[in-house]
């Protein structure tokens, strides 16, 4: 029998089968070259806008200790945006070394970012801390700060001021890291220290 003759005494089917194949190759050709299957990390509907009213927050740090205290009579959390916005906020970013006190300030205005690693300081920002020990109390006073409070790190742009006892350092633009009591002015710096006493 001539497989010629035979193919077009049977062109139907002949012609089902081979369309069959040729999609079953390039399904087969689809699932090797093809892009891997999207993900879908959609977990629920997104969550709705919310305000509160005298509020108290506290971040914690990945040992399980604070590292960020904040308090506003006014905290609005926007719909669709998970950042926090802040009227009037204080807080308190507690020292990685015992018997040292917390620096505490205030500001205008506050923002904190998604996951509560950056907190923006808007406006006059104003910082302290008791004096401990030896050390005589601190103030720093700038504005417009950003901070990473886990780090206990902060940085400015704007004119900064810091007192402590009677040195008086004063700058444009500041860099600070509160836990290796590190400060950085970028520029125009004038400082006074008091003189040392004299051992006898």
């Amino acid at each position: 029998m001539n497989l010629r003759a035979y193919l077009r005494d049977r062109r139907l089917p002949a012609a089902t089968l081979a369309v069959a194949l040729a999609a079953g190759m390039a399904q087969l050709l689809l699932w090797w070259f093809g892009p891997a299957p999207r993900t879908h990390d959609f977990v629920g509907p997104p969550r709705s806008g919310y305000t509160l009213t005298n509020a108290r927050v506290t971040e914690y740090n990945a040992e399980g200790r604070p590292s960020f205290h904040l308090q506003t009579p006014h905290l609005e959390r926007r719909e669709g945006d998970d950042s926090l916005y802040l009227n009037s906020p204080t807080f308190q970013l507690p020292p990685k070394q015992p018997g040292v006190p917390d620096w505490q300030g205030e500001s205008l205005y506050g923002w904190v970012n998604k996951g509560g690693t950056q907190l923006k300081l808007q406006g006059p920002v104003n910082m302290h801390r008791p004096a401990f020990g030896e050390t005589p109390a601190a103030e720093i006073h700038t504005a417009d700060v950003s901070a990473w409070p886990k780090e206990n790190r902060l940085e400015t742009a704007a004119p900064a001021q810091m007192v402590q006892g009677g040195t008086r350092i004063s700058g444009i633009g500041m860099r600070a890291n509160l836990n290796d009591k590190h400060l950085e002015l970028l520029d125009d710096v004038h400082a006074t220290f008091p003189p040392r006493q004299r051992k006898r």
